[in-house]
């Protein structure tokens, strides 16, 4: 039990790690999937907007995107885009690692965002969109004013549960090496792990995720509740004076 307690749980190390875990790891960690949530979601809408077309040359690339991401392991397509960009020459972050793990990040997100929005727009009756085509709004300003907010109202627990994926697949990006004053959580756990062979700092890392995602799980839920009842009909209870007569 002393050895377990040690390894795990040992306070001195927890202690010395803690500082760069929370200005460091903690800030560059919400830097990453802050960035790739607000660039999933812009590129989401975009995704959706294109697998709702009639026309099948539009729908067929957005498709292929989305399938293919969605089907490709995350720490492959951190690798792809991190490691094998550079590698090839393309390099429009040059040599700084953050950008490429922004964009991994958000590739992934892109697609998942995709296929939430897509569900959340076709749960919005048709007859929307024809009463505002019938007021004279082109088609896709009538999907921009009308259809899409009410589409992503909808959907807003299943992309606050997006959100938090995204937060925990950003430690993904440690195999891109980042540099110092740009590691996450991750990084600096494993780095001082691998440098003492305690996994105590890996243990003050999770608790540092689980501080982020716990209150954003709880939050989703709470919204989802909110959301459910408020699409309940309401009962319409008669008076007593109403049922004596």
């Amino acid at each position: 039990m002393h050895d377990f307690l040690r390894t795990f749980f040992d306070l001195d190390e927890i202690l010395a790690v803690l500082p760069t875990l929370l200005t460091e790891g903690l800030r560059n960690t919400l830097l990453i999937a802050g960035l790739a949530i607000a660039l999933g979601v812009v590129a989401g809408v975009l995704l959706a907007m294109l697998l709702l077309s009639r026309r099948r040359l539009v729908r067929l690339p957005a498709r292929l995107y989305v399938d293919v991401f969605r089907g490709l392991p995350a720490i492959v397509t951190v690798s792809l885009v991190g490691l094998g960009l550079p590698a090839a020459g393309i390099r429009p972050f040059g040599r700084e690692p953050l950008g490429y793990a922004v964009l991994a990040i958000a590739l992934v997100s892109a697609a998942y965002s995709a296929e939430i929005f897509r569900a959340g727009i076709q749960s919005v009756p048709r007859g929307q969109l024809h009463a505002a085509r019938s007021l004279g709004m082109p088609y896709l300003t009538a999907m921009r004013v009308v259809v899409v907010p009410q589409g992503v109202r909808n959907v807003l627990p299943a992309l606050a549960g997006q959100f938090i994926i995204d937060i925990k697949e950003s430690a993904l990006v440690y195999l891109l090496g980042l540099g110092l004053g740009q590691r996450e959580l991750y990084f600096i756990a494993e780095e001082r792990q691998a440098a003492t062979y305690n996994s105590s700092a890996l243990v003050a890392a999770g608790a540092c995720y689980l501080l982020l995602t716990i209150p954003l799980t709880y939050a989703v839920n709470r919204l989802d509740r909110r959301m459910r009842e408020g699409r309940r009909a309401p009962v319409s209870v008669a008076s007593p004076a109403k049922v004596a007569a």
